[in-house]
């Protein structure tokens, strides 16, 4: 592997100039609500699980993982190795042309693939690989409805977005594509009711991320590709953080054992090192056909590049050779069973456990409480982040390298930052009887300013200490 040039030492002062740098060209918004939160850290020596704080030297266990990308763990070393011997020799490659990567990548995806998901179309990211299953169910059944569910989320793309089911991310641009209808997850009736003549499809997330972890029933995921058969319709599944172990399973539908028409795949695929995604596909007439005819319908330039596709083939063998499913399995059982005894002994703050393999999230009674956890898991050192869409669960999604002993340390750290926060309860918990004070609490405007002016208050404290104590 090449030899890189160590990094310059980062201090208080050269993070502060960074921050400065970033607020100025790139988002000021997003630096006063990462302080808030004890999350404004800057990773330095990504490593398996962890991260290290460069200013506290302090190493942070990564609950988050970018929603689902490190799957194989930071800087994996068998993953940088790939992507050392593919820029050694290729390029991104050009994205109408045959390459053996391609080919490669395309084939092992149809090996771990469940049923007859045998068929590929290469995207950039996550949103980009929705927006190709929606135009290619639109335009190989000829009809133009989608059907969607509430609190689902599938990018911020114009058919993604479209897609998402809550007006916190879809509000500040619409009006958006026409089309798109929208009714409660695991609810097979309702979906019944919107199915009609001119719906082109229906697209599911075998498990709800952003929504707050909410698992799709079996039943309910057999009830949607019955109803899809009866109808025409075409089943999409959004696998895109569920994927490639997450929960325990290769893909999440192997729960279910409910094979879609077509599945999105992104994220964890690339490494954490070098982005990628894809469609998959049956090779049913409707849509062959289509394809066929339409080679070009969604080409992408970034999407599938012979890089992304040595370092993705890279990645689900990693996956196989190291038995990561199972790991995910069998440590996602063990952090769930913690989280369900800390509920147990809190039944005041945490309303519910939900999740499979090591797709887990706690919901707490209030929504400001999610905000408030974050920051408490901070100071112990785990980073991790709130539901965009229920600000009250908070999401585990660790790598799913993450060993015993690793495990231990995050299960402590979670109910040593439960207890922070049982500190701060007597005061926020009356008030929060109060429908008006509740209503603030839940805001996120209110929750940054007051976690931001918090901050400040402990970093003079911290300063003055530190003073006092030369």
């Amino acid at each position: 592997m090449a030899t890189l040039k160590a990094p310059d030492a980062i201090d208080a002062k050269a993070k502060a100039k960074i921050v400065a740098t970033f607020e100025k060209y790139i988002n000021k918004g997003q630096v006063k609500y990462l302080k808030a939160g004890h999350l404004d850290v800057i990773e330095k020596e990504r490593k398996g699980i962890n991260f290290v704080d460069p200013v506290s030297k302090r190493k942070m266990i990564d609950c988050f993982s970018s929603a689902g990308c490190f799957n194989v763990g930071r800087h994996n070393p068998v993953v940088m190795q790939a992507l050392d011997e593919a820029l050694n020799t290729l390029d991104m490659g050009n994205h109408h042309m045959v390459s053996k990567e391609k080919v490669a990548f395309a084939k092992k995806l149809v090996s771990i693939a469940p049923g007859d998901l045998n068929r590929v179309l290469f995207a950039s990211g996550g949103g980009d690989a929705v927006e190709a299953a929606i135009k290619l169910a639109r335009a190989a059944t000829g009809k133009k409805e989608i059907i969607s569910t509430i609190k689902a989320y599938h990018g911020h793309t114009g058919f993604a977005l479209s897609a998402n089911g809550k007006e916190h991310y879809r509000g500040y641009c619409e009006p958006l594509m026409p089309g798109f209808r929208f009714v409660d997850f695991n609810d097979l009736e309702a979906m019944k009711l919107v199915v009609g003549d001119n719906t082109a499809a229906i697209i599911v997330e075998p498990i709800q991320g952003e929504a707050g972890i909410f698992i799709g029933e079996p039943e309910y995921l057999k009830g949607l590709r019955k109803l899809c058969d009866e109808t025409g319709t075409l089943l999409i599944f959004d696998e895109i953080q569920t994927g490639f172990g997450r929960t325990g399973k290769m893909f999440a539908l192997e729960h279910s054992c409910v094979i879609p028409d077509i599945m999105t795949v992104a994220k964890s695929i690339g490494g954490g090192l070098y982005p990628n995604a894809a469609v998959l596909y049956r090779d049913t007439e409707q849509l062959l056909n289509y394809v066929s005819a339409n080679p070009d319908f969604h080409p992408s330039t970034t999407g599938g590049t012979d890089i992304g596709c040595a370092v993705s083939l890279k990645v689900v063998e990693y996956i196989e050779e190291h038995h990561l499913c199972q790991n995910s399995e069998q440590m996602g059982a063990r952090l769930k069973a913690a989280l369900l005894q800390l509920k147990k002994d809190n039944p005041k703050i945490i309303k519910d456990v939900r999740g499979i393999g090591l797709m887990v999230g706690i919901e707490y009674l209030h929504e400001f409480m999610g905000p408030m956890m974050s920051d408490a898991l901070a100071t112990q050192g785990i980073f991790a982040a709130y539901s965009g869409n229920a600000p009250q669960v908070m999401r585990f999604m660790m790598p799913i390298t993450v060993s015993d002993q690793e495990m231990d340390q995050v299960i402590e750290s979670i109910n040593n930052a439960v207890a922070i926060m049982k500190r701060l309860l007597p005061l926020a918990l009356p008030a929060a009887k109060i429908p008006i004070v509740l209503k603030l609490l839940n805001s996120e405007k209110v929750q940054t300013s007051l976690f931001g002016a918090i901050r400040v208050i402990e970093d003079g404290v911290k300063t003055v200490t530190n003073r006092f104590s030369r």
